[in-house]
This record gives C-alpha cells, sequence and structure tokens, in this order.
C-alpha cells in the first residue's frame, strides 16, 4: 500500500498483550506510535487483551502495526483474527509465524532443510533427560531469552527445567555453543548488515539484552566476507522458505566460522537498545524510514 493511502488509513499499533514480554512489547509499541505520528500518520495503540475485535471495530482501525513480542501476538493467532477481519497487518502470515514460534518445530524445519542449528532434543513429557553437557534450555515459545538457562553442571539440570516450566509445557534442550553471537535482520527482503552481539558478562540475557550498556553492539559484525554471505544466505533461505514477510531477525553463533541458527524473530524489538534498528542505522537510514519501510508492507497474506 502506498504512503498516500496509508495516510488516510486509521493505524493500530499492536502492543502489550499477555505474554512475558508484555513490558517489552509495549516499549515497541510506543516508540513505531511515536515514530508513526512525527511522520503524519494516525496511529493509535491498542493493548491486546480482552476484546479485541470489538475494539478493533468501534476504534475504526483499518490497518495493524504488530509490535507483539511472545504468544497470543507473535505466534500466528492475532495474525489469523486480522485476516477473518480483512484487516492488513505488518509483518509474517499465520503459517510463517506459528512456525517461526514454536522453537520445535523451527529445529525440524532446519534439520530438513539442512540449515545448520545446534543439535537439540525436545522435553514434553516426564521422562528423564540424558543430554551432553553443557546445554541451553528454553521454552519452546519463549522469548527475550525469558525462562532461558544454561546447564554447566549436572545439579544445576532440576533448577533449568523447573524454570522453564514456568513459562511453556514444551522446553528445548540445545547443545551450548560458546561462540560469538551475530544477528541478521531483514526488512521486505532487504538484508541489513550483520551486528555481532557482545555482552559484557557472556550470557545475552534479559538484563543484558534491555539495560543500557551491558552489550557492544559490533556493526557491521568484524567477520570475513565468506562467513557473511554464508550467514546473509542461510537467513534470507529461511526468510523465503517459512513464508516471511515484513521485518525478521534470525540470530546465530558461530562455531569454527560456521554459522549456527538458534532462532527466528518474526516481531523483533524496536526499543532503543534494539537490534533491528542499529542495522538500519548503520545503512544511512532514520528509526522514521524503517517504520515507514515495515508499514508499507502492511497486507492481508492468504
Amino acid at each position: 500500500m502506498d504512503k498516500g493511502r496509508m495516510k488516510k488509513r486509521k493505524i493500530g499499533v499492536f502492543l502489550g498483550g499477555k505474554s512475558s514480554e508484555r513490558e517489552i512489547s509495549i516499549k515497541s509499541g510506543n516508540a513505531i506510535l511515536q515514530s508513526l505520528s512525527r511522520s503524519g500518520y494516525h496511529a493509535i495503540g491498542i493493548d491486546v487483551n480482552n476484546d479485541l475485535t470489538e475494539r478493533l471495530k468501534s476504534k475504526g482501525i483499518e490497518v495493524a502495526f504488530i509490535a507483539l513480542h511472545g504468544k497470543l501476538g507473535e505466534d500466528g493467532t492475532v495474525q489469523g483474527l486480522l485476516e477473518i477481519m480483512g484487516i492488513p497487518y505488518t509483518g509474517s502470515g499465520v503459517l510463517g509465524s506459528s512456525l517461526s514460534m514454536d522453537k520445535a518445530i523451527m529445529k525440524l524445519l532446519f534439520t530438513g532443510m539442512g540449515i545448520p542449528t545446534p543439535a537439540y532434543t525436545i522435553l514434553a513429557d516426564e521422562r528423564e533427560l540424558t543430554f551432553p553437557i553443557p546445554f541451553v534450555v528454553k521454552p519452546v515459545s519463549g522469548g527475550s531469552t525469558i525462562g532461558i538457562s544454561i546447564v554447566r553442571k549436572e545439579k544445576e539440570k532440576d533448577d533449568a527445567i523447573k524454570t522453564a516450566l514456568k513459562y511453556d509445557k514444551k522446553l528445548l534442550i540445545e547443545r551450548y555453543i560458546k561462540g560469538r553471537e551475530i544477528t541478521v535482520g531483514i526488512v521486505n527482503n532487504i538484508v541489513l548488515p550483520i551486528i555481532e552481539v557482545r555482552p559484557s558478562k557472556g550470557f545475552y540475557d534479559f538484563e543484558a539484552k534491555y539495560t543500557k550498556g551491558m552489550t557492544e553492539y559490533i556493526v557491521p559484525a568484524k567477520i570475513n566476507k565468506k562467513i557473511e554471505r554464508r550467514a546473509k544466505d542461510i537467513a534470507l533461505g529461511i526468510y523465503k522458505t517459512f513464508e516471511l514477510s515484513g521485518c525478521v531477525r534470525i540470530d546465530m553463533l558461530m562455531e569454527k566460522d560456521m554459522p549456527q541458527v538458534i532462532d527466528i524473530n518474526t516481531s523483533p524489538g524496536m526499543t532503543e537498545t534494539s537490534l533491528v534498528p542499529k542495522a538500519w542505522g548503520r545503512m544511512g537510514k532514520t528509526f522514521d524510514e524503517l517504520i515507514e519501510e515495515i508499514l508499507k508492507g502492511a497486507s492481508l497474506k492468504t
């Protein structure tokens, strides 16, 4: 949809929601709202909780800008509702959102596609976990590293599993890789400069992600051209095969110069410490231009 037509539409910025990432979503949504206002769009915030359908109708929302993170927002549920209501929206559709949100399904697809990814197992019952230490325990549908633990000793295993089970009934157990972390952003098929993430305490957890000064971001990442091309090719291949659209961020760990994919984010953060805005800015473009580019891709996906 072109800019002129979009400026005549009423845009609802979907933020908040019910997931464990609610507060981050509010920060992202507010940054987007301010940007759209600066650029002359008619946008209001929509906290996604109860009675969403009626509120969208009563407020006359014609386009949805999705700034939700986690369950009931990034997993295809809201996208399905918008499809039914005939409201164009930003980001990936129902299929791409749901496949990317469930880390267990995501890993199965990686294996089938030949995408390099750390060895893993899925824990979905009360069976005894036998997996080589060190490993990472992740809720399959979580984000922002909430509920994630690194198990380096046998005695840490039970607590790590209990912590993750607070956020999901199904867990991903993944081989721990002690390597450089890089991330590749894609916006409407535009592959952004790669960022290397260097947290001061070694683990890029929730605190390191959202506290100023706790993580160094190197953009573009200091990797050789061959690895850079490989990482970008992998990211773009995932983007197309998973039927993703709009703004996506794909996270990787480096092991012996081979990028290993660990996560797909179909609704990346848009806060002042977020990665996609940093990579976009490296191309000499503003945050407002990024938000307009994402908005430009708003459509029905079916």
